[in-house]
């Protein structure tokens, strides 16, 4: 089982998945705030408020409920698949309806209507993308071999990335031109997008399937207590906080760069063309983040990672106001760091899976995922709202020239407060306890004796 290896066409199957669910993701996470405010007329800091409230009532809820009802699933097409298949049209019917929100909303009218609109929306993206990224770990145990299958998904899912990032705006604009309107223009896009996220979740849910594997049977634990037992966890409670800080500098960056192209360095028709920049660099440096794991296990190398897109993040906060070229370069250097974001989370929390085997004696991937998921959405909405009332505080007016005023907290929450958060992450990273070679002993002594308590938790790097 160590050895374990999976063909090219498994894994490309398993990638085209990624390439809708990565798409919604982005456009959301680009695109979402603008389009509330800056299309919609919404007050920021109430868009920002209802998105951060979703994630603390039914969000709370739903990403683990559906991870730890994936993993009592029983069915002829295995435990993850039938939640791709049938939650796939419905996913791009949300994602539609997301975009298509009526004009001259305000007060609590406007709180519900992006509240419940979003609820939809995440709903049916976490019941696709948990059992989707739950279905990883089940299709290899090989260390490596994780890292592999992850890498060539997240090829898939930067394309994904720069067709939401980058194809947002242009598709709006297009169907602005032949509807009339732009909030006609955005419902359109929000169609397009669904559809086509729609046909990559059906393209993998058809195209892989899940291997039988004896020790993947239902879950007997309670769903509370099932939760709680992630929490005894401790390499993943350690990821779980990198993870939390870095995808909320992430989220702070792609929610507030619009506003930082547009007024900040008035690049506003280069947005495509920037957010492209980054996002190819991402891709370009997937394989040679694979490579360098090879050699320093994972947790130091998505460390490193974060370490150079902090710096070149930061670098953003000193450019003066007007266009200024340097911005590609601060791009290219931040996809090159953030292209260990890409690759080391997905590739490291597939081992936890075994340490929690050994806690529980049960395969539950959907749990894990499930708290993962509640988490990493969190995060970003927790990274919308933080946007949203900073433009509040700092005085930002949609749509007009900005005070100094208003373009120093776009400056500040930009490029320093991500910086400074992704470098309190390093720590939890360099040391991190899961090593190949730990991994390894993990393994042999999961299948020599196969019982819960069989092997020992990893406490330090091997």
């Amino acid at each position: 089982m160590v050895n374990e290896k999976l063909s090219a066409k498994t894994k490309l199957l398993y990638g085209v998945g990624d390439l809708g669910i990565a798409m919604l993701t982005a456009s959301v996470q680009f695109f979402l705030l603008y389009f509330l405010t800056d299309v919609v007329l919404i007050d920021p800091a109430l868009a920002g408020t209802a998105l951060l409230v979703g994630k603390l009532t039914w969000d709370a809820v739903n990403d683990p409920l559906i991870g730890w009802l994936s993993d009592r699933t029983r069915s002829r097409w295995g435990r993850r698949r039938p939640y791709l298949l049938f939650g796939a049209v419905p996913l791009g019917l949300t994602t539609w309806l997301l975009y298509s929100m009526p004009s001259g909303l305000a007060g609590a009218k406007a709180f519900l209507v992006v509240l419940f609109s979003y609820l939809l929306f995440d709903t049916m993206h976490t019941l696709v993308s948990t059992a989707y990224s739950a279905l990883s770990p089940e299709l290899t145990y090989d260390y490596d071999e994780r890292t592999s299958l992850i890498t060539v998904r997240m090829v898939f899912t930067v394309i994904g990335y720069i067709l939401g990032a980058a194809a947002t705006t242009p598709i709006a604009a297009v169907a602005k031109e032949l509807l009339g309107s732009e909030k006609a223009g955005y419902s359109a896009m929000g169609a397009v997008l669904g559809l086509i996220a729609m046909t990559t979740v059906l393209v993998t849910a058809v195209g892989v399937k899940e291997p039988r594997r004896p020790e993947s049977r239902p879950s007997t634990i309670p769903p509370l207590r099932s939760v709680l037992l992630t929490f005894k966890n401790r390499p993943f409670m350690q990821l779980m906080a990198a993870q939390f800080l870095s995808s909320f500098s992430f989220t702070l960056l792609t929610s507030l760069l619009p506003f930082f192209v547009i007024y900040q360095v008035d690049m506003e028709s280069q947005i495509p063309f920037l957010m492209l920049t980054m996002l190819v660099a991402i891709g370009i440096f997937l394989f040679p983040w694979k490579a360098v794991s090879q050699r320093i296990n994972k947790g130091p190398s998505y460390a490193l990672g974060l370490l150079i897109a902090a710096l070149a993040v930061s670098a953003s906060f000193l450019l003066p106001y007007g266009p200024s070229p340097a911005l590609y370069a601060i791009a290219f250097l931040a996809g090159l760091g953030f292209s260990a974001q890409w690759v080391f989370p997905w590739s490291m929390m597939p081992d936890v899976i075994e340490i929690d085997q050994v806690l529980t004696g049960e395969r539950r991937e959907g749990i894990y995922y499930g708290v993962w998921a509640f988490l990493s959405k969190f995060t970003n909405a927790l990274g919308i709202a933080v946007s949203g009332w900073a433009l509040k505080l700092f005085g930002y007016v949609p749509n007009v020239a900005q005070t100094e005023q208003a373009r120093l907290g776009i400056r500040l929450f930009f490029g320093i407060v991500p910086s400074v958060v992704l470098i309190l992450s390093l720590p939890l990273l360099f040391w991190y306890p899961i090593t190949r070679a730990s991994h390894a002993r993990l393994r042999a002594q999961l299948e020599a004796k196969g019982e819960p308590g069989s092997a020992d938790l990893p406490a330090s790097p091997a």
